[in-house]
């Protein structure tokens, strides 16, 4: 769980009138799981409740696909289109009821959004972004990972830059959180977590926009909804708790290295339901005499994997066509590992350059329509090339 804030103008006391130049402010408390976990507390300037306008927004359905014959797939993500806004443009490229993994590339701001069906994990693979909620703004970069609870009221900005504003974006179904095992009792990051709190980004202060009749989408389990608001969502003059929008760069996190080759797990970041996030970094390789220091052929019996390859040399992947804005699913029941004759160049060798962003699942994951538009049919043959 991110650490306890307290943002812009906060009374003393929880649930008593906060008043603003005699003007009583409209406390709202955002919670999780029946307000038995994380929560936070928002003073809005008007009532969060005031919608004049709901209409049904349509959508044709996204067709998914089994991974059906059983294959190890390659997708080569910078041939997808670009363009567009990084929400109503997202491409769906893998999904289950767990979880949606998508891919956008933005040259447009964002409408307001919520979504009421789960939290998302934004990968910011190239370029600058601005997140803007009700909680304030958080300024990110490449390499940044970005958690948006569930029900956060927020757009992205996109303003232009040298690069392209490259997101890959997986969402929920429930919530998504720092891994127990690296949290005290109490909630704090322990020592040997390779993370702390101090890496940790919040928004810097309250942003508050004076507009009226304001849309808003709203997304749940069951379809999409356009609420018009009788004045902007972004009136928030301070909140406090331990929920709330928060970045973290993949470049902040500290590898666990060890003398002979460490499994998956230590490079977890972030759990979601029925899934994991874990964060591929530049890394001294293991120094145990004969150590072999690329991953051994292995069997996920209980996971599909999906590696997205965002920079570095990767390695183990050598001739197979992987390279930068790859994504690669290795799905249960097929035995993965490295390419021909990738471990025999690693060994000897110091460390490695390599950035990458994986997902595992613990349900099957099919495949979305612009995963087949830009699949690499040749992958699944690669380790039967000559060496």
């Amino acid at each position: 769980m991110p650490y306890y804030r307290r943002v812009g103008d906060v009374p003393a006391k929880r649930h008593v009138a906060h008043r603003i130049d005699g003007r009583l402010m409209a406390e709202e408390l955002m919670g999780l799981n029946g307000f038995s976990e994380e929560s936070a507390l928002l003073y809005h300037r008007h009532a969060p409740t005031a919608i004049i306008a709901a209409e049904a927004v349509s959508a044709e359905p996204e067709r998914l696909n089994p991974n059906h014959p059983l294959l190890p797939r390659h997708l080569r993500l910078h041939e997808c289109k670009q363009g567009g806004d990084p929400v109503t443009g997202r491409q769906l490229l893998l999904a289950n009821d767990d979880v949606r993994i998508s891919y956008a590339v933005g040259d447009e701001t964002s409408p307001l959004v919520r979504n009421a069906a789960g939290d998302e994990l934004v990968y910011l693979e190239s370029g600058q972004a601005r997140l803007e909620s009700v909680f304030g703004t958080l300024e990110v970069s490449q390499g940044d990972y970005v958690v948006v609870p569930t029900s956060t009221t927020h757009r992205w900005v996109i303003e232009g830059g040298p690069e392209p504003v490259r997101f890959l974006i997986a969402e929920a179904s429930g919530h998504i959180s720092i891994p127990d095992r690296y949290l005290s009792s109490r909630g704090q990051l322990k020592e040997g977590a390779p993370f702390s709190e101090r890496d940790l980004r919040g928004p810097a202060g309250p942003l508050v926009v004076e507009e009226e009749e304001v849309p808003v989408l709203v997304r749940n389990r069951t379809g999409t909804t356009r609420y018009i608001y009788r004045n902007h969502p972004f009136d928030v003059i301070g909140w406090d708790g331990c929920l709330y929008p928060y970045a973290f760069s993949i470049h902040d996190f500290e590898p666990i290295v060890g003398r002979f080759h460490q499994p998956p797990p230590v490079h977890q970041t972030f759990s979601g339901p029925n899934f994991v996030v874990c964060s591929f970094v530049p890394r001294l390789f293991d120094f145990g005499e004969d150590a072999i220091p690329i991953p051994y052929n292995h069997a996920n019996v209980d996971s599909d994997e999906v590696l997205f390859y965002c920079g570095g040399d990767f390695m183990s992947r050598v001739g197979s066509g992987i390279a930068q804005g790859s994504v690669s699913l290795h799905p249960s029941g097929f035995v993965h590992g490295p390419q021909p004759g990738s471990v025999e160049a690693a060994i000897g060798k110091p460390g490695t350059e390599e950035l990458a962003v994986m997902i595992d699942t613990f349900r099957p994951l099919e495949i979305g329509q612009t995963a087949l538009d830009v699949e690499d049919e040749s992958y699944a043959w690669s380790w039967a090339r000559p060496r």
